[in-house]
């Protein structure tokens, strides 16, 4: 079984900076993609921003230009500037490898105006 671990999330004012981080705790298994997803309440799961292992990135238009996804190995990162209200959201990470898709327990990220 995979495991991710996230962290980094808060409550920060408009114009503010985040870094969310997401480990997964297996080594065994090469892992292809590894994405950011966040859900706003009352709204569906969004892919924010998404990183495969041949390092091809791509962002959700919303937040291209302000946030940056990297990886290091089984580890992913989200830096998110200029954070605004509407960025608000449970902030998960997924992982592909070939058992299927796993997740993370979401990082709650507040925006305030």
């Amino acid at each position: 079984q995979v495991q991710l671990v996230e962290s980094g999330g808060g409550l920060v004012q408009a114009g503010g900076s985040l870094r969310l981080s997401c480990v997964a705790s297996s080594t065994s298994f090469s892992i292809n993609f590894m994405g950011w997803y966040r859900q706003a309440p009352g709204k569906q799961r969004e892919l924010v921003a998404f990183s495969t292992s041949g390092g091809y990135t791509n962002y959700a238009d919303s937040v291209r230009g302000r946030f940056t996804i990297s990886r290091d190995k089984n580890t992913v990162y989200l830096q998110m500037n200029n954070l605004q209200p509407e960025d608000t959201g449970v902030y998960y990470c997924a992982a592909d490898l070939t058992l299927g898709r796993f997740w993370g327990q979401g990082t709650q990220v507040t925006v305030s105006s």
